[in-house]
């Protein structure tokens, strides 16, 4: 059996949608964040060393990193419903946005996120410095890399509803999530099929499946 420990309010999301898809079984075991520093509770951290969501236990073991974690599960599937054949042209972009999304998009996001946080909460002293500080790290890096991240991510999906066109694919469940938060974080106005893309995610049963099994789902920290 398959056990996943979610921290609410995360990316496990995404394991607990890719698992909906494949129709297997699992548990969840649900954790809440601390009220004040919204970090993970120490009973979650105590699971593995990085102490980070999402966590799964199978085989024995604890996996971590979500796209460790959705490697492992479909690597032990008879059939891979949502993987292209490797060496196709799907496949290419498959494996370009199931690795870019989160190693490219979710660090702007974050970083965005991180400079909101503070300066939202140091003294008041402080936060003209901060201000200035993160509009120029924003305008200088941040912004035209998540634009340009958008830009070319808005074109592929131009091509059909998910990433390798009519067929849903892991791509897109890691996907998912990082434009939910890009949406909540730096607004999507100006791409259309990002939004589009949304709107699909949101219509999918088993991401409705998943977004019950957890009790629903928000990126506002």
């Amino acid at each position: 059996m398959i056990k996943v420990h979610y921290l609410e309010n995360s990316q496990a999301i995404r394991i607990v949608w890719l698992l909906e898809e494949l129709g297997l079984d699992y548990e969840i075991k649900l954790y809440k964040r601390d009220k004040t520093t919204k970090l993970a509770p120490e009973d979650f951290k105590k699971l593995h060393p990085f102490g980070t969501s999402p966590l799964v236990e199978m085989d024995g073991k604890v996996i971590a990193e979500t796209n460790a974690i959705i490697d492992y599960i479909l690597d032990r599937q008879s059939q891979q419903p949502l993987r292209p054949e490797k060496n196709s042209e799907s496949y290419e972009k498959y494996n370009f946005w199931f690795h870019a999304s989160q190693a490219s998009l979710m660090p702007m996001l974050f970083t965005s996120f991180l400079f909101h946080k503070v300066t939202t909460s140091v003294p008041f002293f402080l936060k003209p410095i901060l201000e200035t500080v993160s509009k120029k790290i924003h305008t200088i890096i941040l912004s035209p890399r998540t634009d340009r991240i958008l830009f070319l991510l808005n074109q592929d999906l131009g091509k059909g509803p998910w990433l390798c066109g009519e067929e849903l694919s892991a791509a897109d469940i890691v996907l998912g999530y990082s434009l939910k938060v890009a949406e909540a974080r730096v607004g999507l106005s100006n791409f259309a099929n990002c939004r589009k893309f949304i709107e699909n995610m949101e219509k999918r049963e088993a991401y409705q499946r998943a977004l019950e099994r957890v009790g629903g789902f928000s990126t506002n920290l």
